[in-house]
């Protein structure tokens, strides 16, 4: 096991902590991802299951993404009963890119009558990850106008994307996921009854930084 079952916290309100990373799991996992001086971003499915399991020997970062994998099915299978696995990814090296990706609002897109649907996301070392506090419709509309620029990273009348990050992050708009967690987030989707945590990647620093970030996302069955 590689996450910490004793360190889950109570929160009223998503993103929640739920686990932390061990000590030795941390090193090892940044000190593979600084060998890369590029992202490289890998997708959980049947082919890498084969291909890093079955029919080859599998990497130092793939053997913990399967142990990340074992241990955030298990938590979930008593903090959300009706969650069922739905799809995966995880990406490590060097990041440079000084863009965040997007607040993500969609994740579950093509299931647009399902609920909210439950996402485990966890970024090891170095870069955290920003969300959006609270109810993101509640926001004023030059709020939200602000906060669409970050999801499709263009410019708004409030300004060019770059500033707005920072502004947001000023204002506390934005609030930082502390690195090491597993955090439990929900996805978004078209459902008028899913209260939607929207997620933003930190930027780096000029020269950029060497990281890991693991996610894992499930849909929700019916009972």
């Amino acid at each position: 096991m590689h996450v910490n079952f004793n360190d889950r916290e109570a929160h009223a309100h998503l993103p929640m902590p739920i686990a932390r990373f061990r000590e030795a799991a941390r090193k090892a996992i940044y000190e593979h991802a600084t060998h890369f001086n590029d992202v490289k971003t890998v997708y959980v499915n049947d082919g890498w299951l084969l291909e890093k399991f079955a029919n080859g020997t599998p990497d130092t970062m793939a053997n913990y993404v399967r142990l990340y994998n074992d241990d955030v099915d298990e938590m979930m299978s008593v903090l959300v009963p009706s969650a069922r696995y739905r799809k995966a990814h995880y990406a490590y090296g060097k990041f440079t890119v000084p863009e965040p990706h997007g607040l993500h609002t969609d994740h579950s897109a093509e299931d647009p009558d399902g609920a909210g649907e439950p996402i485990c996301i966890a970024r090891i070392d170095t870069l955290g990850t920003h969300y959006v506090a609270g109810d993101y419709e509640a926001h004023d509309p030059e709020t939200q106008s602000m906060l669409k620029a970050l999801r499709y990273w263009i410019a708004v009348p409030e300004g060019e994307p770059e500033n707005i990050l920072d502004e947001l992050l000023k204002r506390q708009t934005l609030k930082t996921i502390p690195v090491n967690r597993v955090m439990l987030m929900v996805a978004g989707n078209s459902s008028k009854n899913s209260q939607i945590t929207q997620h933003i990647a930190a930027r780096p620093p000029d020269g950029g930084l060497h990281s890991a970030f693991f996610q894992r996302q499930y849909k929700l069955t019916q009972k």
